[in-house]
């Protein structure tokens, strides 16, 4: 139909203007530019005619073969299509708010005889967005088991996920042979924790990108369940009476555990009061340091006291026990620098430094000698039994 109505005006053209064999052509004056445009944003074409005349310019969507405009009338019923021109030689057809399906090759014609066309393309080109069937939401996995999350991104082009912590740690990765490895950031739609460990709880993002703005991220926060733990780095804390000292407990749990003091005897749950102050300090997402300092010790004091941690998963406790130091010398043992070797149990020369520590995140066993104004007269840790009896017996005979 366009060709007839372009045929039609070519008729009349060269009829109004009386002339036939020396009619100038007209001809193109440069290509119609490609055009690339986000989605929801305005596209303009622009086609540039030289020596147009009489003759006119037509649009057409080659892909469709649907008739856009002829010169300066709309012929679609698109209501977001529109055209114009300038002084009959550049001429521009508009497409407001550009969706998908206006994608595709545009042409610019002009009725003469043979007809004369040329094509620009729209592409049109979407931001990523998640796929809400087909992206995880937050997850819990017990510890030493399969974390599986996921996230499909869609937008044109193809977007690409990537994975990274928002805490900025690695990302601990395995192959099927179970062989680790640390990234910092994780390329592909889905993200498998294998043989997952409780440092690796958190909250993930996955980011998703195609060079389209904006760039769109969702957290994923992963939680790592486990049974509580408890480790104590003074289980003989010794003091005189009237001073204060401090008992400290340390736990690991994950749902977050309830924490509380036990007295033993008589089994009592203590409950804070000005004679014991606890307080609960969350160190991480599954750690906590919980303390508790008795005020004024007397001698009902004395004894054992337990650090109770419970979650869904279990409970946990362990003992502390509170013994009295006579006499209110406040003498320091001083010890020199150099390494000293002592004996352990089998009668095996050995230093203190020998212990290797790094994989403990507290010493345990350790013990701790308070003065009568409770500041810590002595501290030592992970001395062999003989060594703990040496040392106490040496610091009696002075302070006696």
């Amino acid at each position: 139909m366009l060709a007839r109505l372009l045929l039609l005006s070519t008729a009349i053209a060269v009829a109004s203007s009386g002339k036939h064999g020396g009619v100038e052509v007209p001809e193109f004056g440069e290509p119609i530019a490609n055009l690339t445009v986000p989605i929801g944003r305005d596209a303009t074409f622009k086609c540039i005619v030289v020596n147009l005349g009489n003759y006119r310019v037509g649009w057409v969507k080659a892909d469709t073969k649907a008739i856009q405009a002829i010169h300066e009338h709309v012929i679609t019923h698109n209501h977001r299509v529109s055209v114009s021109h300038t002084d009959h030689s550049t001429w521009y057809l508009h497409i407001k708010s550009v969706q998908e399906e206006d994608k595709g090759q545009y042409m610019c014609q002009i009725n003469t005889d043979p007809m004369k066309s040329q094509m620009g393309n729209l592409e049109v080109v979407i931001p990523p967005d998640f796929v809400p069937e087909e992206t995880s939401g937050d997850t819990m996995v017990p510890e030493g088991g399969t974390a599986r999350v996921s996230c499909k991104a869609r937008g044109i082009p193809p977007p690409r996920v990537m994975w990274k912590r928002e805490d900025g740690q690695d990302i601990v990765v395995r192959d099927n042979m179970g062989t680790k490895t640390k990234v910092l950031t994780y390329q592909g739609e889905v993200l498998k924790l294998s043989k997952i460990s409780r440092s690796e709880m958190g909250t993930y993002l996955c980011i998703a990108g195609n060079g389209v703005p904006p760039t769109v991220s969702k957290r994923i926060h992963i939680s790592v369940h486990f049974h509580p733990v408890i480790q104590v780095p003074n289980q003989l804390v010794g003091a005189p009476l009237g001073t204060d000292v401090t008992l400290e407990c340390y736990v690991e749990s994950s749902p977050k555990s309830i924490n509380y003091w036990v007295k033993d005897p008589p089994g009592e749950l203590i409950i804070p009061s000005e004679k014991h102050e606890t307080s609960v300090r969350q160190k991480s997402m599954f750690e906590t340091e919980m303390s508790m300092t008795i005020k004024n010790i007397r001698r009902e004091d004395l004894g054992s006291y337990i650090c109770v941690a419970k979650n869904s998963l279990g409970d946990v406790e362990s003992k502390i026990r509170l013994y009295e130091i006579p006499g209110n010398d406040r003498q320091v043992l001083q010890y020199p620098d150099e390494r000293r070797p002592f004996d352990d149990d089998y009668k095996t020369e050995m230093y203190e430094d020998d212990f290797d520590e790094k994989d403990n995140r507290v010493p345990d066993r350790a013990n701790k000698w308070y003065a009568n104004d409770g500041k810590i007269i002595v501290m030592s840790s992970n001395c062999a039994p003989t060594a703990v009896l040496a040392l106490t017996a040496l610091f009696l005979r002075l302070i006696l």
